[in-house]
């Protein structure tokens, strides 16, 4: 236990672990918190925290804290957004219970009702004198979320569903070089999958973002919504997510980049995507591309 936990431990391990303790799988939670936090990047607050979850299929998922020197605070990414954007990265399904270092503040509480029953997702909160699981209605007892403001069969967030995104003709060379590395299809259709993912109901402004690293690798991250709008997580800090959740490095090993978004969004990254990855890697190259909804056959 002493060991730091992947991002991701899969459900044949998580339960070897489990069994090995004599314990339940919710049980194993709190106990990989501590190891946790040292994957934590806050170089602003120094306050690491960690949030290790169980998702329906038996994974465990981690997510922690990340900030970036020189810019507003509330481009930090929380490990509670973390945590649902490396489920969202994973295919897992929902989110059936958590164990936090720190009590999650308003913001993550909020951003947790994007969950389908988010109500019944089960807490334990590390630090405090007695811990145990709690549902998250004790933590936030008058909900605002999806039920104010979508229709009873909109999917939410970590549910299937696909944007029906294309994108539109651009007269921008494929083939040219990007401070020495290949710009290509496989980057932009990435971010094309990541929009198509995205979570956006509420201003209808999907998008995504996939980043190149010097090694080669890609990373890509979805848009993801709140009802209450100011703790949605922007594509570029959920692609920076992935990066940290592979094991990515200095963030300057980011090289390039590409967002995918609608030319007629409410809501538009570009600036602020530009703003957040020139103060982590100065030299990463952004290339933005339109997109519109696919025509319906019917």
């Amino acid at each position: 236990m002493d060991q730091p936990p992947k991002f991701v431990i899969e459900a044949s391990e998580a339960l070897a672990l489990a069994e090995s303790a004599a314990i339940t799988l919710p049980e194993l939670l709190p106990r990989l918190v501590p190891a946790a936090r040292s994957l934590a990047r806050p170089p602003i607050s120094n306050f690491q925290v960690a949030a290790v979850g169980l998702g329906p299929s038996g994974r465990i998922f981690v997510g922690v804290n990340l900030e970036f020197p020189g810019l507003p605070l509330h481009h930090a990414v929380h490990a509670e957004q973390f945590l649902v954007s490396n489920l969202s990265l994973n295919a897992e399904a929902n989110l059936t219970s958590f164990a936090v270092s720190a009590a999650p503040c308003g913001h993550c509480r909020q951003f947790l009702q994007e969950l389908r029953a988010a109500s019944d997702v089960n807490i334990l909160i590390t630090s405090h004198h007695t811990p145990q699981f709690t549902p998250l209605s004790h933590f936030l007892p008058h909900q605002f979320g999806p039920h104010d403001l979508l229709s009873p069969g909109t999917p939410l967030l970590l549910e299937t569903h696909h944007n029906a995104l294309t994108l539109l003709p651009n007269h921008t060379n494929d083939d040219a070089f990007c401070n020495g590395y290949l710009h290509n299809h496989k980057l932009k259709n990435a971010a094309l999958e990541a929009a198509n993912k995205s979570h956006a109901p509420y201003t209808a402004s999907p998008s995504g973002v996939a980043l190149l690293d010097r090694h080669g690798n890609i990373y890509k991250g979805s848009y993801l919504e709140s009802a209450a709008f100011n703790p949605s997580l922007g594509p570029v800090q959920a692609a920076l997510i992935a990066f940290v959740a592979a094991g990515g490095g200095e963030f300057d090993e980011i090289v390039d980049a590409v967002l995918v978004e609608k030319e007629d969004a409410a809501v538009k990254q570009e600036q602020t995507t530009r703003l957040l990855l020139h103060s982590i890697s100065s030299d990463c190259n952004l290339s933005t591309y339109l997109c519109h909804s696919r025509p319906s056959l019917s």
